[in-house]
């Protein structure tokens, strides 16, 4: 395909991908967007902010009117790491396009949905259409990052000292796994990730009577946090589950017992769950199992073990907003033939952080080559969800009108 004769989506999403804005850079891409939502009469604000420990972020934050309700998208143009760029088959920011597809970092998780999302709003616009309230556009360059300076920061500025208020929100996130249309995220299980550590007694090998090996500790300890199922699951979540992600001991050694050995684990709760009764219940297993003696001999003193968790869970939630849902499942039906599903299943997001100022849902891309060698999504998936989302902000103002 001639690049000339790119659809608008397709085009914009091409030059967002050439702006190389792996976390946490900016690398042009808010630049970009900054100029197209200006031409299009936006009010737009560029903020950066800054944490000790933590790099600068740059966020985009755009309005058009003044009026309720105030519509926002929400995205992220930062990107993962691209690996091996020798693994690619193009450039992963040269944005080629091969057999109707376009390959490149950021394809689908997330530029194609910020793409897709300001086509929509610039088609409408050049229709003469405007909204009965207002739109506005909140970007990030911190969702795969830390997310500590990007969209937690920039919404805590814009309620707390800007008085900014919010009817609800979409994040375009890719939600579907294998067609547009299959998939709204209206929720988020909870996460908390922590480390259990095992303290032992250094020691040779052959003489383990000399030693205490925390392995072994460690062991019975990771074995009981895994083992017995945390519940079945609810009516709008799956069950909860909790992985154990990386065991060290950092001991290169064969014939040294080491000192100590840790274990870090995530853990996902469901609304059977709050972050503070998820980790009682943790503690009580680890509790529970430190004192028992299948691994470490009858005449053994309990595990001797600590569990620390990281600074900032994500809590469950669940959005139940009926002009925001049923807006968008229409307009999802209307052009691509499917019911979708409410599901409440994947990982976090910055959902996590909106759901706090105003009903959140998550519609995108299919995400099955996010953070992939080549990223990559099809032209008619994009022309697909850019006729979503234009459909979709009609709609909502039509219901909101209706709904007040």
């Amino acid at each position: 395909m001639n690049p000339s004769d790119l659809p608008n989506e397709a085009a914009i999403l091409r030059d967002l991908i050439r702006c190389p804005s792996v976390t946490p850079l900016e690398g042009g891409a808010l630049v970009y967007l900054e100029a197209r939502l200006k031409k299009l009469g936006f009010t737009v604000i560029r903020k950066t902010f800054s944490a000790p420990d933590t790099p600068d972020v740059e966020n985009l934050y755009a309005r058009w009117g003044t009026q309720s309700p105030n519509l926002c998208f929400a995205g992220h143009t930062d990107v993962v790491p691209v690996g091996a760029e020798a693994d690619w088959s193009s450039a992963p920011f040269a944005a080629d396009i091969v057999d109707g597809t376009m390959v490149g970092r950021g394809a689908v998780d997330m530029k194609g949905g910020i793409a897709c999302y300001l086509a929509a709003v610039e088609t409408l616009f050049e229709a003469g259409w405007t909204p009965r309230g207002s739109l506005s556009f909140l970007i990030t360059g911190d969702e795969e990052g830390p997310a500590i300076n990007g969209t937690k920061a920039i919404l805590d500025w814009l309620v707390d000292e800007e008085g900014e208020q919010f009817a609800a929100c979409v994040v375009g996130e890719p939600t579907n796994p294998e067609a547009i249309g299959q998939a709204i995220k209206i929720g988020r299980r909870g996460s908390v990730s922590g480390v259990v550590s095992v303290e032992g007694t250094q020691g040779h090998a052959a003489y383990p009577h000399l030693a205490d090996n925390p392995v072994r500790g460690l062991l019975q300890l990771t074995t009981a946090l895994m083992e017995t199922p945390f519940d079945h699951g609810t009516e709008a979540f799956q069950a909860t589950n909790l992985e154990v992600t990386s065991v060290d001991v950092g001991n290169s050694a064969f014939n040294v017992i080491p000192a100590r050995a840790s274990a870090r684990f995530n853990v996902r709760f469901n609304d059977t769950w709050t972050a503070d009764t998820i980790k009682v219940e943790i503690e009580r297993r680890l509790e529970a199992a430190a004192v028992e003696t299948q691994l470490r001999g009858e005449d053994r003193a309990p595990v001797r073990y600590r569990v620390a968790y990281t600074d900032r869970p994500s809590h469950v939630f669940l959005t139940r907003d009926a002009v925001l849902i049923s807006s968008l499942s229409s307009a999802i039906q209307m052009e691509t033939g499917h019911a979708p599903d409410l599901s409440t299943g994947g990982g976090t997001s910055d959902a996590r952080f909106i759901k706090d100022v105003c009903p959140v849902v998550e519609f995108g891309l299919v995400g099955q080559t996010m953070h992939q060698v080549d990223e990559r999504v099809a032209l008619s998936d994009l022309a697909k969800l850019t006729n979503v989302y234009r459909r979709f902000i009609e709609t909502y103002f039509s219901g909101s009108a209706q709904a007040v």
